[in-house]
């Protein structure tokens, strides 16, 4: 099982995307707010991040940047939510390394999309 740290500060928008991700069989964490996100992904790392910008204490774009720079930071796969459609903010995400974005307040079948191929294992090839 692929596993996923949401985090947010919202309560509200972890529980659902909990929900939702663990339909899709992630095993889920959360995190309240970036510097205890990066704490439990330095203890160990997810294998997916659903990543809120803004939070108390620190930041989505500090975390996403400090991730980046942790050994083994480049391999989750990070979809960041943002409340409004911010070009600027989300080209600074982009460049920072986000591999996705998403629009707050999600709905399922959105969320459901964003995490659906990397819910599935891996398929072997023959050559």
């Amino acid at each position: 099982m692929k596993s996923c740290l949401v985090v947010d500060d919202s309560s509200v928008v972890r529980k659902v995307a909990r929900r939702i991700l663990e339909d899709l069989d992630f095993i889920v964490d959360e995190a309240e707010d970036g510097q205890e996100a990066f704490d439990k992904c330095r203890q160990e790392m997810p294998d997916a991040i659903l990543l809120d910008w803004q939070m108390p204490i620190m930041s989505g774009l500090e975390f996403l940047k400090l991730l980046r720079g942790y050994v083994g930071g480049n391999t989750p796969h990070v979809v960041y939510m943002v409340t409004e459609n911010d070009i600027g903010q989300i080209a600074i995400a982009l460049r920072s390394g986000i591999n996705d974005y998403m629009m707050k307040p999600f709905e399922r079948d959105h969320l459901e999309a964003k995490f659906t191929a990397l819910a599935e294992p891996a398929q072997a090839t023959i050559a």
